[in-house]
């Protein structure tokens, strides 16, 4: 890869300005766009589609923990690298089952930054050492036995216990900080890998499975 593009979702303007300046001013990377929220990145996609991008959690609007799944879903091709204060277990486990390629802090060194744009282009999990450390002891206490038949990840698995135990989306959304666009998103994979076509078919599959309890 020549040349690195990477868009920078933050709402702080210093911050987002210092990593525009970062970026462009490093040769081998260029930023394609300096957004303050999701919303943004959703409806005005920059010109060149990035490789990476940088995403602050606490933003306005939708949350960036929410915005993960349908970043994802507009940028395929490109991973994402959270760039956050939060160094909480719930935050971290969520943004990485959501699908994050890495969780760094914001004290994290310029070059270390550049470095992991790198590396999560390349398949790579940068991670900041105080979140390396929370990750591996927040695995260790997850037993993947439940999910191992249909591949349910854990945020699905909550989503579904949520709903076996009486929630509707809307009251599941507020439990879980989402919003219910964001868990109608989880459902349809939830229904993909249950292969089921409802709410009531999913729930009576996981429990006849022994998937919730």
């Amino acid at each position: 890869m020549e040349c690195l593009s990477a868009l920078v979702i933050e709402d702080q303007a210093e911050i987002r300005d210092g990593l525009r300046l970062l970026i462009n001013g490093t040769s081998g990377y260029r930023c394609v766009g300096a957004l303050v929220s999701v919303e943004a990145a959703l409806a005005e996609p920059p010109g060149d589609l990035p490789h990476v991008i940088l995403l602050d959690l606490g933003l306005p609007g939708m949350s960036g923990l929410d915005g993960i799944p349908l970043l994802k879903e507009r940028y395929p091709e490109a991973a994402i690298l959270v760039l956050t204060v939060y160094d909480d277990d719930d935050r971290i486990f969520r943004a990485l089952c959501a699908g994050a390629g890495g969780y760094l802090l914001k004290k994290t060194p310029p070059a270390r930054l550049l470095e992991s744009l790198r590396e999560a282009v390349s398949g790579g999990g940068p991670m900041s050492v105080e979140v390396a450390g929370k990750v591996i002891s927040l695995f260790r206490e997850f037993r993947p036995a439940a999910r191992a038949e249909y591949q349910l990840s854990p945020h699905e698995l909550r989503l579904l216990k949520l709903l076996a135990e009486g929630h509707n989306y809307k009251t599941a959304a507020s439990k879980l900080g989402l919003t219910i666009h964001a868990v109608s998103f989880h459902m349809r994979h939830i229904y993909e890998k249950l292969h089921v076509h409802s709410k009531s078919e999913a729930v009576a599959k996981a429990l006849r499975a022994g998937i919730v309890r």
